[in-house]
């Protein structure tokens, strides 16, 4: 069996408010549409194509280039209908079994989807519709059986009659259809009254051409939230947040609180770790195993192995080896690599430097465009100056130095392994090694000298 996918993403979004496509908007870290392609690849999609309207480059662009996607673009919006054919250029003659999806569904998940695929197969019909049961219809279109119980037709709320309305099978805009028999008829849709090609009114043909159509039935309204509004919108973070959460879990990760607790879909924790409360997770962010991560942390992109402990601080595309801890109240930039025992207290940052095995960072001091060895002892209110006003400079200071508090680093400058610079001292030349120097600037002291 071939399963090609269209996945419909023309729509404006204009009840989002907003110059962003709507299915550019973010669930859980990434767009909703991506959500969607990543869960019609789970269900076995050989190939996928997203019709596209507005901001169609916008879309095409956050996407990026894939083997299986393909684009088109529907111009002008003729309706769902209209939209489907689009991708019959590209699919007809190429599949079996085409499923339609909505781009603005970031909650369907792959196993709903197999179970469709499924009914459609084993029921025969030409078309399948993904349907559920509810008193609150929030504008669905209504299933209309027969007294058999058949599926006639699809009508929508706005040209029910009042019997209609009190339907509460619902129709999820999700269908399957017989390849061969929808791009043999796709092209005998009605125009509606609005002027539009519906591809609801396909049931109405596969009735008539006596090929049938079918419904599969789903218990869990959330999957087939379209987001419309960013009410909707929070809503479907909530739901994704939560699922994300729970996968964790049920991976060996403690997550004390998941409520007030935020991970992207693109994240990894290994088991034995613990997520304290308030804690935020983004990107493409790696924590190892044993880790204690929180309250109050934001990891972005960054990327930590075994044994790390990080508190009240944000850390952003850096790396920290095992047993590394942080905080409470630091910042770690782009370009931190931090080796395994390394400590930094709080109120400290770090910016593209290098950090040797074991050396400690307590309080209050900044490293920017540093090399620092091992050992290394920075003492509170030291700063690497490692901007002039027009470029960027680097600091190295080797293995087993002392940098004494509120010791300033002039860069470009070096100070020598096992090297001390005395309190308040601004180093504005290199340090030999072993070396002690002191002042403003700072000097080599002499031996012996007090």
């Amino acid at each position: 069996m071939r399963l090609a996918v269209v996945v419909l993403a023309a729509g404006q979004g204009l009840r989002m408010k907003s110059q962003l496509p709507k299915v550019l908007f973010p669930v859980a870290g990434q767009p909703m549409i991506a959500h969607v392609l990543d869960t019609a690849r789970q269900v076995g999609a050989d190939q996928q194509v997203i019709v596209l309207g507005h901001q169609a480059d916008a879309v095409r662009a956050a996407l990026g280039q894939a083997e299986d996607v393909s684009f088109v673009v529907q111009q002008p919006q003729l309706g769902t209908g209209h939209a489907v054919r689009q991708a019959r250029p590209i699919l007809q003659g190429q599949s079996d079994t085409v499923l339609v999806v909505y781009g603005d569904m970031p909650l369907l998940t792959a196993g709903t989807l197999r179970r469709l695929v499924e009914c459609h197969h084993e029921g025969g019909a030409a078309v399948t519709l993904l349907t559920v049961t509810s008193d609150d219809p929030q504008g669905f279109g209504r299933i209309v059986r027969d007294d058999a119980g058949h599926v006639q037709a699809i009508v929508e709320e706005s040209a029910a009659t009042q019997a209609q309305l009190g339907i509460t099978e619902l129709n999820c805009g999700i269908c399957c259809f017989r390849a061969s028999w929808l791009w043999d008829r796709l092209s005998n849709l009605p125009l509606s009254p609005k002027g539009e090609y519906y591809l609801t009114d396909m049931v109405e043909l596969a009735v008539a051409d006596g090929v049938g159509a079918d419904a599969c039935p789903i218990t869990n309204r959330q999957e087939v939230l379209g987001i419309n509004t960013r009410v909707h919108l929070a809503q479907a973070e909530t739901v994704a947040r939560r699922r994300i959460c729970e996968r964790h879990m049920l991976n060996g990760v403690t997550i004390l609180d998941p409520g007030v607790t935020i991970i992207d879909v693109g994240v990894q924790i290994g088991a034995e770790t613990i997520i304290y409360p308030w804690t935020v997770l983004e990107g493409r962010t790696r924590i190892g195993e044993g880790c204690r991560i929180g309250p109050g942390a934001r990891l972005v992109d960054a990327a930590l192995g075994d044994g790390c402990i990080v508190q009240y601080s944000v850390l952003e595309s850096c790396i920290l080896e095992d047993g590394v801890d942080v905080g409470p109240f630091s910042h770690l930039r782009s370009g931190a690599y931090l080796e395994s025992g390394v400590h930094i207290g709080n109120f400290g940052e770090v910016k593209h430097s290098h950090l040797g095995r074991g050396t400690k960072m307590g309080h209050f001091s900044y490293l920017g465009d540093a090399e620092i060895g091992p050992g290394v002892n920075i003492g509170a209110g030291t700063i690497t100056c490692n901007y002039d006003g027009q470029h960027k400079h680097a600091t190295v200071v080797g293995a087993g130095a002392f940098i004494g508090s509120d010791t300033m680093l002039v860069a470009p400058v070096r100070v020598g392994q096992g090297a001390k610079t005395g309190a308040g001292a601004v180093v504005t030349h290199d340090v030999p090694d072993g070396a002690v120097v002191v002042g403003v600037p700072a000097r080599v002291k002499p031996p012996n000298d007090d």
